[in-house]
């Protein structure tokens, strides 16, 4: 059994194995040479150097697992059933794909002095001094990752401005009416936002907008997005998607025999919500191995395939919240609100008809609790009981 990458998704794939009664030869390949490490603490207590790292707590050479770090994976070859590393050729009976996602870099950055990613270990590293100096910062991209690093920087004692390319943070993940209120944290934090505009050029010391205007930069962090990294595929025949994410099946199996996908680089079918997922998230990689191996241990037994249709969770740490989503809101056909947004706690809920379909939690813990297993349970609900923020979730089922 080999996989291939050694972030959340391969570390668990690799322990589930060894849970479900896996005895054979089990090789965990990761291209970083430090300890399998999960990555949430980057960008918080790891960056500001209240914890030294966070290494899983895992004891590979108790369950029987060949830990090879630094080695880069370089191709596929489903014919020779072969992985081709940095290290040379490993053969396989089964592989696990679980390259995870890579952060897509700011055109024409590369190489340019003080421009940061923040993915791995080395980048937060790379970034404590900068914070320590309380530089000028500027972070390109109002996503979560650019939301984090400003909580981080502002809380460091840095000016820090985010440069966004939409005309609102989040775009890309949530509607414009749940955006509006969180667009007022960043001012409340002392972060400038400036949205609709991008990054044009990087001098030294300077940011040059594409409008003409500049500011003041000792460091630019790059927080616009990330992609599979699924390149080293290239040739294999594996089937990707218009993202470049490996096309995995319901049981999570891919389009080539013994090879299967999990993780940040693998999109699949979700029967709930009636289209392939694609989900970049911590729970995703927690939840996915699960299946994995137990897919892979009964194809050797005979058994019933499991099914991979999960409710989609994260949760992102900003501006003094706790923002929590459960779900997928893009087929809703209603919005319910649950509190005031303008207060410091509060949820919106999405149906379809009237089941619970998706729920974003500012502040409001037991909601995203609640509202997670109604989601699971397809569970209906009265839309004028689920307005009132003093009713407990659970309480407004139709």
């Amino acid at each position: 059994m080999v996989v291939a990458g050694a972030g959340m998704a391969g570390v668990q794939t690799a322990a589930a194995l060894r849970e479900q009664g896996f005895t054979g030869t089990v090789t965990l390949i990761g291209a970083e040479p430090h300890q399998p490490y999960d990555r949430p603490p980057l960008s918080k207590a790891v960056l500001l150097g209240t914890a030294e790292g966070s290494a899983f707590d895992v004891d590979f050479e108790d369950l029987g697992i060949d830990l090879r770090l630094g080695c880069e994976v370089l191709g596929l070859r489903p014919a020779d059933h072969a992985l081709d590393t940095e290290a040379g050729p490993v053969p396989y009976d089964v592989l696990v794909i679980a390259t995870g996602a890579e952060p897509v870099r700011l055109p024409g950055s590369d190489g340019v002095p003080g421009v940061h990613l923040l993915r791995t270990l080395d980048d937060a590293e790379r970034l404590r001094p900068v914070l320590a100096r309380q530089q000028d910062i500027v972070v390109a991209g109002a996503g979560w990752i650019g939301a984090e690093f400003a909580t981080a920087a502002r809380e460091a004692g840095c000016a820090v401005t985010v440069v966004e390319a939409a005309q609102r943070p989040l775009a890309e993940a949530l509607p414009a009416e749940v955006t509006a209120p969180m667009t007022a944290w960043y001012a409340e934090a002392g972060v400038v936002l400036r949205t609709h505009t991008r990054v044009a050029r990087v001098e030294p010391g300077t940011v040059v907008l594409d409008d003409g205007s500049r500011l003041p930069a000792g460091a630019v962090v790059v927080g616009i997005g990330a992609r599979p990294a699924t390149a080293w595929l290239a040739g294999s025949g594996i089937e990707l998607g218009e993202r470049g994410e490996v096309v995995a099946d319901r049981h999570l199996t891919t389009s080539l025999p013994d090879v299967y996908a999990v993780g940040d680089c693998a999109s699949f079918p979700s029967g709930r919500y009636g289209e392939r997922l694609l989900v970049h998230h911590w729970d995703n990689a927690l939840q996915g191995p699960r299946t994995v191996a137990a897919n892979i241990l009964g194809s050797a037994t005979g058994r019933e395939p499991v099914v991979y249709d999960p409710v989609p969770y994260f949760w992102s740490e900003q501006f003094g919240r706790f923002v929590q989503y459960a779900g997928h809101h893009a087929d809703a056909d209603r919005t319910v609100w649950r509190g005031d947004p303008a207060a410091a706690a509060w949820s919106v809920c999405w149906l379809r008809g009237s089941r619970l379909v998706a729920l974003l939690a500012v502040g409001r813990p037991r909601d995203l609790a609640q509202g997670r297993r109604l989601i699971e349970a397809g569970a209906a609900m009265d839309a004028e009981l689920l307005a009132d923020p003093a009713r407990p979730l659970k309480s407004a089922t139709a």
